[in-house]
């Protein structure tokens, strides 16, 4: 019994991060400006419900192992102190920033 209910827990883990990603193609399937702003919001929503009802589910010892794993992957990350930036970072940096804007606008 305690089996499947973990199983149950896992499976609503796994509807809840597909909840997510299907909020990111939302923009791509044609709808009105007013239907992606109801539907994002309904995903947003349902996705946080059912990641915490699996997270009450699962206990905190699957709680403790996503920590775990943002920890490791924020440490990973190099943080980068603005005000020690060359002027040639800066110039990467928004030659990056303006491609992903370039991109999005594309799609509009």
């Amino acid at each position: 019994m305690k089996k499947r209910i973990k199983i149950i827990g896992y499976i609503i883990f796994l509807l809840s991060c597909i909840l997510w990603g299907i909020l990111f193609i939302i923009p791509w399937l044609g709808f009105s400006k007013v239907q992606i702003a109801g539907y994002s919001t309904i995903l947003i929503i349902a996705g946080e419900i059912t990641f915490y009802l699996s997270i009450f589910i699962l206990g905190k010892s699957f709680w403790d192992k996503i920590k775990n794993k943002l920890r490791f992957w924020k440490s990973k990350s190099k943080e980068t102190n603005l005000s020690e930036i060359t002027y040639s970072q800066f110039l990467q940096l928004r030659n990056k920033f303006k491609t992903i804007l370039q991109f999005f606008i594309c799609f509009r």
